[in-house]
């Protein structure tokens, strides 16, 4: 993966301080952290804040946390959302029992690599196949519907969707990185050790 070179945004964030209602929406999902330079750059329209802020698939729905971060982590990896992609591993790969080979894997190899079990690789497979076509065929529906309600189902494809829009925004902003957020990992150390850790138990959907 090429080195991130962007040090400053396009756009610059909204002047401090933000609207009240605004400060509020940011302050929950940041429960006390520094705001994200993409949540301070949206700020600058109210209007396109809230379609954004209200277009979030974070809160508890029909899948698992791992299942959702595998999902972000995948499609913002093959957007080079590189911004994104490592808020979302440095916040919660540990909690949603992601190991480092599966990380590694989620940016520089695929859904058949040993870290991988079948229920994971349909997750894979589906981002794959959307990047690709905009479609999911028949045998990734089939290995999703094994193991996913309608409803998650329905979840999976808008949360693609949403993180392939995020993925345009912090590209095309040049977001900086965030300060303390991981990178991605290099194409010539990533994935040379693919068997999996065995990762803790994942608790409660999120």
């Amino acid at each position: 993966m090429t080195s991130y070179k962007y040090h400053s945004a396009r756009i610059a964030s909204a002047s401090l301080p933000l609207q009240p209602d605004m400060q509020e929406a940011i302050d929950a999902i940041m429960r006390g952290a520094p705001p994200l330079v993409l949540f301070t750059t949206m700020a600058r329209d109210r209007r396109l804040f809230f379609k954004f802020f209200n277009s979030g698939l974070l809160d508890r729905g029909n899948l698992t946390i791992r299942e959702r971060e595998i999902v972000i982590d995948r499609v913002t990896a093959s957007c080079g959302a590189e911004y994104e992609w490592g808020v979302h591993v440095s916040a919660f790969a540990e909690t949603a029992g992601l190991t480092e080979a599966q990380i590694a894997s989620l940016v520089t190899g695929g859904p058949d690599d040993d870290c991988w079990a079948d229920e994971d690789r349909a997750l894979i497979r589906l981002c794959d196949g959307l990047q690709r076509n905009c479609t999911v065929d028949d045998e990734v529906w089939a290995q999703l519907a094994a193991n996913h309600s309608d409803e998650a189902i329905l979840e999976l494809l808008m949360l693609a969707g949403t993180y392939r829009t995020v993925s345009y925004l912090v590209n095309g902003l040049r977001l900086p990185l965030e300060p303390g957020a991981r990178r991605f990992p290099a194409y010539s150390t990533a994935g040379k050790d693919t068997q999996c850790d065995t990762p803790r138990s994942v608790g409660p959907r999120s």
